[in-house]
């Protein structure tokens, strides 16, 4: 046999040799080969587990033993042995594969050399696709090369936000008829926190992460009733995408990004494109909406997808004690549309209304939001005003059109809810 190729698993191609050749790499761009030598004590597992599988075959034309086995040279049992063999298709293959397989290794050298005749070697060629950037760079150049490139977009930053290069844009002040831009961020995750008179809350951890206005598409040019603000959060690598999706990177003056979405803002809200946005963008006390992907389940019964309460656990129910039961009526013949029923569960975007904002954190622009949103950990969600008639005295006068760093305005690391205890307050006073 002059060798038997197929695709393994896990990106990788595979050359298995019964008798021991090492294929070369087809090309010289893939990665060099590497023979993987497998103890005795695996293959002679896989061989007794293969044999309990496949009886002996039946001497034939497709037969290991008998007429197909031929020596080539040096006589019966002699060094200069060769099989010449002939396979079948489908399992019946690769079951004489693996009989052969433990026989070869038992007549194999003590100490196996790559290339040496009689060993079964797997040549594992590495075809994931990859760049110039990790096979012909060291960890100096790479780290040299990620320095150049963060200095580079922040030049360009600089010069598309240059006062002499292009006016800056008006800013108006605040009505009740304003609607802000929102944010995009990382959820980190959640932590408890009490307030003064001892009550305990869980917040949620939402990072505002190189969060950037993209582009101001007006109303007329998006054809509804308000303008639309671009909004890209969170850096990623400009390798990762071609140059043709950069070009609204490239226009806005700042990187790629990995999540962009669109706002909603009145004409008195617009900003101009390439100005950053941060976790000041918000004040403790006001009230936001927070919408992300909610956590897929795959595939759920009623119970858990819909909450059923389910059938008796005893008294004649036999397989039914978490099936969902009639799912319609005889006189309707018919199930309506919208019943609920097993499904896919999650893996689609939820809102959570009314979260309070209890502290926000300037430094590392951290906003804490009450209760939990959508989402698992480290996962892009969008931030932005309550929409709810109920909170919209909590969210009058908010920075407008947003926090400018470069302002007269100089905020503290850590801003809180007049209703929060900070730990560096004393919890107990005396009179």
């Amino acid at each position: 046999m002059e060798g038997l190729r197929g695709k393994g698993t896990g990106g990788y191609f595979c050359t298995f040799s019964p008798l021991g050749e090492v294929y070369p790499a087809e090309s010289e761009q893939l990665h060099r080969p590497r023979v993987l030598q497998p103890t005795p004590t695996i293959l002679g597992r896989l061989g007794r587990f293969f044999l309990s599988l496949w009886s002996s075959p039946p001497a034939g034309r497709n037969s290991v033993s008998g007429a197909a086995r031929k020596v080539s040279s040096g006589g019966r049992g002699g060094a200069g042995r060769r099989l010449r063999l002939r396979w079948g298709g489908g399992m019946a293959g690769w079951g004489r594969l693996a009989r052969l397989g433990g026989r070869l290794w038992a007549a194999a050298a003590p100490a196996p050399v790559p290339g040496h005749r009689g060993q079964l070697g797997f040549v594992v060629r590495h075809i994931n696709s990859s760049t110039w950037w990790h096979e012909h760079l060291s960890e100096e150049n790479v780290e040299f090369l990620k320095k150049i490139t963060a200095e580079e977009y922040k030049a360009q930053t600089a010069s598309k936000l240059c006062p002499l290069k292009d006016e800056p844009w008006p800013l108006n002040k605040w009505t009740p008829d304003s609607i802000r831009v929102g944010v995009v961020a990382v959820k980190l995750g959640m932590m408890p926190i009490w307030t003064k008179s001892g009550e305990k809350h869980a917040v949620t951890l939402l990072k505002v992460q190189d969060c950037h206005v993209l582009r101001y598409v007006s109303k007329e040019e998006s054809g509804g009733k308000t303008a639309k603000l671009l909004v890209g959060g969170k850096n990623v690598s400009p390798f990762s995408k071609p140059e043709s999706a950069h070009e609204i990177f490239r226009e806005a003056g700042v990187p790629r990004k990995q999540k962009v979405t669109t706002f909603n803002v009145t004409d008195d809200a617009i900003i101009k494109p390439g100005t950053p946005l941060y976790a000041a963008h918000f004040r403790p006390g006001q009230f936001v909406d927070v919408t992300a992907k909610t956590i897929g389940k795959g595939f759920q019964g009623v119970m858990k997808r819909w909450g059923f309460k389910g059938q008796p656990a005893s008294h004649g129910q036999t397989k039914t004690h978490r099936r969902p039961g009639a799912i319609s009526t005889n006189q309707a013949a018919k199930v309506y549309r919208g019943k609920k029923m097993p499904g896919k569960m999650g893996n689609i975007y939820r809102t959570s209304f009314g979260l309070k904002v209890w502290r926000i954190n300037t430094k590392h622009d951290i906003i804490y939001v009450n209760g939990s949103v959508p989402g698992h950990t480290n996962c892009l969600v969008k931030v932005r005003d309550s929409k709810l008639p109920t909170y919209k005295d909590c969210n009058k006068n908010p920075p407008f059109p947003t926090f400018f760093a470069d302002g007269d305005e100089e905020l503290p690391e850590d801003l809180f809810d007049e209703e929060i205890f900070q730990f560096t307050d004393p919890s107990v006073t005396f009179a």
